[in-house]
Formats: structure tokens, C-alpha cells, sequence
């Protein structure tokens, strides 16, 4: 069997020792004679697993003893539903900073549940290229929180700062953020925000999983009249587990958060790893007169590459030529174009090294 190299924005690459590890054990766990597939959630095995896979992503992320990490479904445009839900119920303002598709979504979603909602800033008349600088942000004087999306990762923008505000009368708003295709790149300060939510499917396991990170204060907020799953506080009570979790994504992201611990070193080695193989394949962009990229270059993402040819009508040969080389999923997405690389932690650096080198030889024979 021969592996390629996955560049698929999500569902997207896992890494090849957890995919391991997890065919070892997909028969049989640890001796009991059955697969993790097949366990109660209530059994002793899984509780177990379930409490190393937080212990290790709280270990990871440094993530202090007043939040509460919840484990859940619905992906991350669930929470589109649920953060209004949870953190409006006692009046205010959704606050929301426009930086793409994603963040348009969140804040689309509020307003269709007919919660008060203020756009605080965007990026739209830049064409999103650019984030909006810190003293661009206008919150409303009842802004409960500030949403943001901290990577655009279809259009390949990031933020490079984290956007602290205040309202006229001093007070700190919380910060809301929409971490999916970021999350656990490199070291963040959890205490810097509200809340930090994000679909597994990119730098934590499996699609079907969702991870939330709710700071204590911001619980207990929702209406009583809100369902039980959507509830943070039940959910946090009941340890994620009001009703039956998705078992297996979480115990597939307990091992990439093992992976991460043990095999990389934590999330500064995993930063150094990112940040260079995101270095390497911008270098190769901007030196070439047949690729670009039209991101603000302190605002390209690390996780999402996108880039276009100077001939479009090349693009379906690239396609086809990078998948018989072993390139996979480099299509851009329907809704601007052209190719993106995602570069999440499991692509490893040889896979960048690889795209590399055809996209040179494409341009040489085709440019």
C-alpha cells in the first residue's frame, strides 16, 4: 500500500502513527476483547478514555481549572446556534468580526435565530485580504461577546493578533473564537478568551467531533427553554455525555493529542514545524511569476494555502497531474477558485517538499 500526501482542507490528514495505532487496536482494545467502537460510553474502559483525551488536550493548550473543555457533535457550524444560545439569554449583543465565508455563517445564524447581532468589523472592502486592525473594531455599547474567526480556511486569512476590546463603559468583552482550522498549531493563552470552539476535522481527528472551551462565567447563561444538548452547563455537568458522544472520534483525538505530547514535543515544536513548512511554500509562490497569492502577507494563513495560476485554464491539468504524482485534494474551494494546500499538523514537511517541487516542474513545462 502506498500512502499520498492528503492536502484536503477537512476532512484532512491524520497521522500516519495514530492511524496505526488505531488499527491495532480497532479489534481488540487493550485486551477486552472488543473495539472501542462497540464500548459503552458509561463503561470504566471509555470513561477512562475519555478523561486522559482532556487531561491531554487541557495539558497541551494549558488550559486553566476554570474552563470547562466539552467534547460534542454537530461540528462547528453547530455552534453557530449554540453560542448565541448560551451567551445571549440574558440579553446583549453578539458582536462579530467579518473576515470570510466562516465568520458570515456565525453571525448569519444568530440573526436567523433573531438574537441582536453587530457586525464590528470586516474585511470585506479589502476583498478579504486583510484583517481589520485593532482600533477598526467598534463594538455596540451591549456587546455580551466578540466573534471572530482566528483562520478563514477557505480564503487562507489569519489573524495575527488577538483582538481584546472594551465597551464605552470600560468593561472587557469576551472573546469568542472560531479556532477549527488552527487549533493546535502552536501555543495559545486560553485565558484570553470566552469561549474557543473547533470541528475536530483538521488538526484534532475525525470529523463528527466538536470541541468547546468555555470559561466558567459564561455557563448558566442560556434560557431555560433552550434544548438539553444545546445547553453548556448540562453538558458540562453531565461531562459531555447527555446523551451517547461520538466515542470513537474522541478516542481518535485522545491519540492525536498523545501524539502530539509525545511524539512532537508539545505545540512549540509543532509551531516551529508549521511555521516552516508554511515559510517554504509561500518562498516558492512569491518567487515564481507563474503562482500567486493575494493575502496581506502578515495575515496569510498557516494552515490554508490557497494560490492561483497565472493561466487559469491550466488549472484542471494541474489537478490532474498533481493527483497521478500523489498530490491529493488540491482543488480550491467551489466558491473562489483555483488550488489551496492545507498544511495542518499531519502534513508532513516532505509533503510540502513534494508540491514544491511539482508545481516547479509544472511551471517549467507549462508556464
Amino acid at each position: 500500500m502506498t500512502r499520498h500526501y492528503n492536502f484536503c482542507a477537512g476532512p484532512a490528514a491524520l497521522p500516519v502513527a495514530v492511524l496505526e495505532r488505531a488499527q491495532a487496536e480497532l479489534l481488540d482494545f487493550q485486551g477486552r476483547g472488543l473495539s472501542v467502537m462497540e464500548m459503552s460510553h458509561r463503561s470504566d474502559e471509555f470513561v477512562a478514555i475519555a478523561e486522559r483525551a482532556e487531561s491531554d488536550f487541557r495539558h497541551l493548550l494549558g488550559v486553566p481549572d476554570n474552563y470547562r473543555v466539552l467534547f460534542l457533535q454537530g461540528g462547528a457550524s453547530m455552534q453557530f446556534a449554540m453560542l448565541p444560545m448560551n451567551l445571549l439569554g440574558q440579553g446583549g449583543s453578539g458582536n462579530f468580526i467579518q473576515t470570510g465565508i466562516w465568520g458570515k455563517k456565525a453571525l448569519s445564524e444568530a440573526k436567523r435565530l433573531g438574537f441582536a447581532c453587530h457586525v464590528a468589523a470586516s474585511s470585506e472592502a479589502n476583498g478579504h485580504m486583510m484583517v481589520p486592525q485593532l482600533d477598526e473594531i467598534d463594538v455596540s455599547d451591549d456587546a455580551a461577546y466578540l466573534h471572530y474567526t482566528s483562520n478563514e480556511t477557505i480564503g487562507g486569512l489569519e489573524f495575527d493578533y488577538t483582538p481584546h476590546v472594551q465597551r464605552t463603559d470600560g468593561a472587557n468583552v469576551p472573546l469568542v473564537c472560531d479556532m477549527s482550522s488552527n487549533i493546535l498549531s502552536g501555543p495559545i493563552d486560553v485565558s484570553e478568551f470566552g469561549v474557543i470552539y473547533a470541528g475536530a476535522q483538521k488538526n484534532i481527528g475525525p470529523a463528527g467531533l466538536t470541541m468547546v472551551v468555555v470559561r466558567d462565567d459564561l455557563v448558566g447563561k442560556a434560557r431555560a427553554t433552550i434544548p438539553s444538548l444545546f445547553d453548556y452547563k448540562m453538558l458540562a455537568e453531565a461531562g459531555s455525555m447527555v446523551n451517547t458522544p461520538p466515542t470513537y472520534a474522541w478516542y481518535l483525538a485522545g491519540l492525536v493529542f498523545e501524539w502530539l505530547k509525545n511524539d512532537i514535543g508539545g505545540l512549540a515544536e509543532m509551531d516551529a514545524m508549521n511555521q516552516r513548512k508554511a515559510d517554504k511554500l509561500y518562498a516558492a509562490i512569491d518567487s515564481s511569476a507563474f503562482y500567486s497569492n493575494p493575502i496581506a502577507k502578515h495575515n496569510r494563513s498557516r494552515m490554508n494555502v490557497p494560490f492561483v495560476l497565472a493561466d487559469s485554464a491550466l488549472d484542471k491539468a494541474f489537478l490532474q497531474q498533481a493527483d497521478a504524482a500523489g498530490l491529493l485534494n488540491l482543488k480550491g474551494h467551489r466558491s473562489v477558485g483555483g488550488m489551496r494546500a492545507s498544511l495542518y499538523n499531519a502534513v508532513p514537511e516532505s509533503a510540502v517538499d513534494a508540491l514544491i517541487a511539482f508545481m516547479a516542474d509544472f511551471e517549467q513545462t507549462r508556464g
